[in-house]
């Protein structure tokens, strides 16, 4: 029997190589779509903390320092939202999937800019609106 030759065990160990790097790299676009969701729930919380702070304070004295901060929250939360999207798509830039299949870049922009507009609106109806009515 002849023996293996030592290059075709060369050729296998570095195809099994760059298998394991394929998939390490499939595994950094998951770690970066869960990072992604991570900052994403960061941006829900800190526009809840602002509607919250709103809430709780709202007969605060002067009632505009109450919705100065609860903007400032809310105005992070989309920003954060924001931020997210860019970091997501400069690494899935970086990034080329071989046996996973991530999340497109348009459907982080969509899910970000969605958030950031929501945080817009809800600010301008926490600043506009008063129990319905146009504030003073």
């Amino acid at each position: 029997m002849a023996q293996d030759d030592p290059e075709d065990e060369r050729d296998r160990s570095t195809q099994w190589a760059e298998f394991r790097t394929d998939l390490a790299e499939d595994r950094n676009i998951m770690a970066m779509e869960r990072t992604f969701a991570g900052w994403m729930r960061t941006a829900f919380a800190a526009i809840g903390i602002g509607l919250g702070f709103r809430a709780v304070f709202g007969e605060f004295e002067p009632p505009w320092l109450a919705k100065a901060v609860a903007t400032l929250f809310i105005i992070g939360g989309g920003w954060l939202a924001i931020t997210a999207e860019r970091r997501a798509c400069k690494t899935m830039a970086r990034l080329d999937p071989h046996r996973y299949e991530g999340i497109s870049r348009p459907n982080f922009r969509i899910m970000a800019f969605a958030v950031a507009a929501g945080s817009a609106v809800l600010t301008a109806g926490l600043w506009i609106l008063n129990d319905g009515d146009i504030a003073e």
